[in-house]
Formats: C-alpha cells, sequence, structure tokens
C-alpha cells in the first residue's frame, strides 16, 4: 500500500475521535478563557481590593504556578486514573473555584478560588495533549496539534473583548458566574463522550518528590515576584530563592534516580525536545509581558475602558485562530526551522516596538502592533512544541508532554513575574530622576512652576493659592504616569532580549522525522528490488 493511502487509513482513523476531540477542545477553552478574561481585569480588580500591581499579578502567577506544580504529575494521573475520570474531576475542581472567585468579598478569597480553579485547570493542557498524541501520528500531527491551536486561541480571541463588555456593563463577578454555567455545560458533553484513550496501569505516587517540587517551584516564583516589592537583595527573596532553588536540585536528584518518576528527566537526552522545551519557555515569558502590561497601560495610564482593552487583543487573538490550522498544516510540510525563524524575526521586531510607545501613541497603532505580532506567535508555539514531542518514543509520550507543560507554565509564570517586578522597579527608578528636576529651590524651576501655576489658575478660574495645589497634585500625577509608561518601555525591552534569545536558539532546529527517513525507506527499496 502507497504512503498516501496509509496516511488517507490513519487520518480516518482519527476522523472516528471527532467527539473526543471537541470535547477535549471545550475544556481546554474554558481553562484558557479563564486566564485570558483576567487580563482585562486586573486594573479593575487592583482598584476594588486596593492591592497594587506586584499583588495582583498574583492572580495569574499563582494561577499558573499550580498549574507548573501539577503538571509534573499528569503523567502519573493520567495513567492511573484515565483520561475520563481525570477530565471530569478537572472539571468539577475548576466549577467550585470560579463560584469561589464569583462570591469573592475580598483579594484572598479571589486568590484561592484562582488556585483551585488551576487545580482543575492544570491537567486540562497535559490531558488534552495525551490525547492527540494518541489520536494522531507523527507525520500527520502538525494538523492534530492545529486543531487544538483552534481552540487554544479561540479563547483568547473573545476573552478579553467579553472580559471589557462584561466589567464595563455588569460586574467582573458575572464572569466568573458564567464560568460555573460554562463548566457545567462542559460536564455534561464529558459525561456523554469524552472515554479512555491509550493503556491504564497502576503505578506508585511520589509523595517526596511532589513536596519538592511545590517548594521548589513555588519558592523561585515566590522570589521573582516579590523582588518588585522587596527588592532583589532583601533577606525575604534571597531566601526564597536559596531554598527554591537548593529544593529544586533534591528534586531534579529524585526523580533521576526512582523508577517511576512524577517529572522524568531523562527526556532531555533527546536533543531537538531540550532544544524545543528551552524555546518555547523562552517565548512564553515575552508572550505574558504582553497579555499583563498591556492592559494596565490602555486602563490605568490613557484612561480606555476596559471593552477598548480587550478589544485591542481581539484582531491578534483572532488571526491566531485563523493562522493555527494553517501552520500546523506548514509544519507537516516544511518542519520546524522556517516557520520558527520567520515567526521569531517578526515577533522580535514587534515587541522591540512597544519599547517606544507613549501617551501620544495612537490606540490603532498599538492594536497593529499586537496584531502582527500575534501573526508572528502564530507560527512558534505549536509548531515548535510538536518539534520536540515528535522525537520522543510512544512510552515517553505522556513524561515529555508532562515535562514541556511545566516548562511552558513555569516560564510563564516567572516571565509574568520577572516582567512585572522590572516594570515596578525601573517605574519607581524613573520616578526618582523626573523629580530631580522638581527642586523648588533651582531658581529655573520655580520660576516656570510659579509661571505654570499662573496660567492654570487663568484657564480653570480659581484663586492662584487654590490652584498652586490643583496644578501639584496635577504635575505630580503626570509624572508617575510617565514613569509607568517608560517602566513598561524598559519590561518589553527585557521581553525583546527574550525573542532575541529564541530567535537564536531556533537556527539550530531540525525536523526529526527525516532523521528515521532512512530506515523506513531502504526496506522499501529492497522489496522493489525483488
Amino acid at each position: 500500500m502507497s504512503d498516501t493511502a496509509d496516511t488517507r487509513t490513519e487520518q480516518q482513523g482519527a476522523a472516528s475521535y471527532v467527539p473526543l476531540l471537541l470535547v477535549c477542545m471545550l475544556g481546554m477553552f474554558l481553562a484558557i478563557l479563564n486566564q485570558t478574561v483576567l487580563n482585562v481585569a486586573i486594573p479593575q480588580l487592583m482598584n476594588d481590593f486596593s492591592v497594587s500591581a506586584n499583588t495582583a499579578q498574583w492572580l495569574m502567577t499563582g494561577y499558573m504556578l499550580v498549574n507548573g506544580v501539577l503538571i509534573p504529575i499528569s503523567a502519573y494521573l493520567i495513567e492511573t486514573f484515565g483520561t475520563r475520570k481525570l477530565f471530569m474531576s478537572a472539571l468539577i475542581c475548576f466549577m467550585v473555584g470560579s463560584l469561589l472567585c464569583g462570591i469573592a468579598p475580598n483579594f484572598a478569597t479571589i486568590l484561592i478560588g484562582r488556585l483551585v480553579q488551576a487545580v482543575g485547570a492544570g491537567v486540562m493542557m497535559p490531558l488534552v495533549l495525551n490525547v492527540i498524541l494518541f489520536i494522531f501520528p507523527p507525520h500527520i500531527r502538525g494538523k492534530g496539534m492545529g486543531l487544538m491551536g483552534i481552540g487554544m486561541v479561540f479563547a483568547p480571541a473573545i476573552g478579553p473583548t467579553l472580559s471589557g463588555w462584561v466589567i464595563e456593563e455588569f460586574s467582573w463577578r458575572l464572569m466568573f458566574d458564567g464560568m460555573v454555567v460554562l463548566a457545567l455545560l462542559a460536564i455534561g458533553f464529558g459525561w456523554l463522550f469524552m472515554k479512555d484513550v491509550g493503556t491504564r496501569r497502576e503505578i506508585p505516587f511520589d509523595l517526596w518528590g511532589m513536596i519538592l517540587s511545590i517548594v521548589g517551584f513555588g519558592g523561585l516564583l515566590y522570589a521573582f515576584s516579590e523582588a518588585g516589592n522587596s527588592g532583589w537583595s532583601s533577606l525575604e527573596v534571597v531566601i526564597a530563592l536559596v531554598v527554591g532553588g537548593f529544593t529544586l536540585v533534591l528534586f531534579i536528584l529524585r526523580q533521576l534516580s526512582v523508577e517511576t518518576p512524577l517529572l522524568d528527566f531523562r527526556v532531555f537526552k533527546y536533543d531537538m525536545f531540550t532544544l524545543s522545551t528551552v524555546i518555547n519557555g523562552i517565548v512564553t515569558m515575552a508572550l505574558y509581558a504582553g497579555m499583563f502590561l498591556l492592559p494596565i497601560y490602555l486602563q490605568n495610564l490613557r484612561g480606555f475602558t476596559p471593552l477598548e482593552s480587550g478589544l485591542l487583543l481581539l484582531p491578534g487573538a483572532i488571526v491566531m485562530g485563523l493562522m493555527s490550522p494553517i501552520s500546523g498544516a506548514l509544519f507537516d510540510r516544511f518542519g520546524p526551522r522556517p516557520l520558527a525563524i520567520v515567526g521569531l524575526i517578526v515577533t522580535t521586531v514587534c515587541t522591540w516596538e512597544f519599547t517606544e510607545i507613549t501617551l501620544e501613541t495612537s490606540y490603532w497603532t498599538v492594536i497593529l502592533i499586537y496584531t502582527i505580532r500575534a501573526f508572528g506567535m502564530s507560527l512558534l508555539m505549536m509548531p515548535i512544541m510538536t518539534a520536540g514531542l515528535n522525537q520522543l518514543p510512544e512510552e515517553a509520550n505522556s513524561y515529555g508532554n508532562a515535562m514541556a507543560n511545566t516548562m511552558r507554565q513555569v516560564a510563564g509564570s516567572i516571565g509574568t513575574a520577572l516582567l512585572t517586578t522590572v516594570y515596578t522597579n525601573r517605574m519607581s527608578l524613573h520616578t526618582e530622576k523626573l523629580s530631580e528636576g522638581m527642586n523648588p529651590f533651582d531658581t529655573g524651576f520655580y520660576q516656570s512652576f510659579s509661571e505654570g501655576v499662573r496660567n492654570f489658575a487663568q484657564s480653570v478660574g480659581l484663586p492662584v493659592e487654590q490652584a498652586r495645589e490643583l496644578f501639584t497634585s496635577q504635575l505630580i500625577g503626570d509624572m508617575a504616569t510617565q514613569a509607568a509608561v517608560m517602566g513598561i518601555n524598559d519590561a518589553f525591552f527585557w521581553a525583546t532580549a527574550f525573542t532575541v534569545i529564541s530567535l537564536f536558539l531556533c537556527l539550530f532546529l531540525r525536523d526529526v522525522r527525516k532523521d528515521k527517513k532512512p530506515d523506513m525507506e531502504e526496506p522499501t527499496k529492497e522489496v522493489v528490488a525483488s
């Protein structure tokens, strides 16, 4: 039988799993929607709960941290409980967390709700990826990952816009109430169509490995997050870095020594899997920076409404949704390197453009830059991950899947925390520098300030003394806003550096499907000769 006929047969076999794939996409859609709707809501939550950006970002980094802690045990959970039982349990956890967020009276409660949501969402991505790896063989896996990519980017396409509209017209609480309804709907469809795929086996649970994982990853992330409030030299941050780093080393050593590890680091002996995991992690750090910082820039600094902020992200997400199956097909035909290089060149240029935004940058300019950047990202994420997973033998798929997603989630958490820290620290530094020129004992500044007060008093029709207080307050506010924009510029400069590093690493990608090609072709030649 010809290769074309074999491929057609495999595609027909994959088509029989359509109901299962649709249910998986629905579950993944919910998990990602829950993450993207919060991006636009962050500024509103900062105001309602009176918390800083560094505190508010824990709603995202905490969510991703729990994801990162749970993903290492996803291979164990899938093989022990099966996809059906795990899928249903994850959705129930997600629904309970959404309910807590919707009724939260304070920041602590909504943070707890987010962490409970993350328990459910944490296993959703590796579970769905495991189904894709089971259904689609490597040479048509790009199409399968492209289909999954539709679900991954459809949520970001409507999430920010939906969130902005709900916040503007109703309340942010309605977002989480809607999640409860959608989770109930997904549970119903899951009960009807979800089924187990692959093999199940009883394997021992590594409790000490789980504890070391939580302390290690949690310590590092806490250090990166708190550095924005306390500084890198503070005792609290230093202790968290040391304890987290040391514990993470112990976790890795344990996973290499036990027979059935939670997170099998032996998958890193495959060079392309290692390279693709590193590249995906670095790109994710740059991606989450834009998702967190741009809504703050638009709403808190520029005064745009939540709906306008959400609409800005919509075109880019739609582009990613349309490009996902296309990039999957292109991957199957051309391999990962051409897509990665083109995608990262586009992403790097657009990320650099965000280092130049000001208070005068037009709304449509920001939309254009973000949309083109999203196009670049659409050529990167799934193709690069697929390139690495294709190198793994079938028995290592679940462990490679868990490792790739763990690294991606941890990178996203650290990236968000790190770039938020850069933003807050640089904002403080710029505030100090700008205030240095506002010395009342400086003759030049005093004359300029007095003239400004007089002009302001005339324009608003107030006595000079009363106008002085308002003018001073406005001047300080303008200075703080300018410093915040400069801090965002600096954070995107770091994000640009991440993309440049990724672009260099992409030069070493190769299509691992060609590694096996000579072995597969030789028997064919012998048969023809005979």
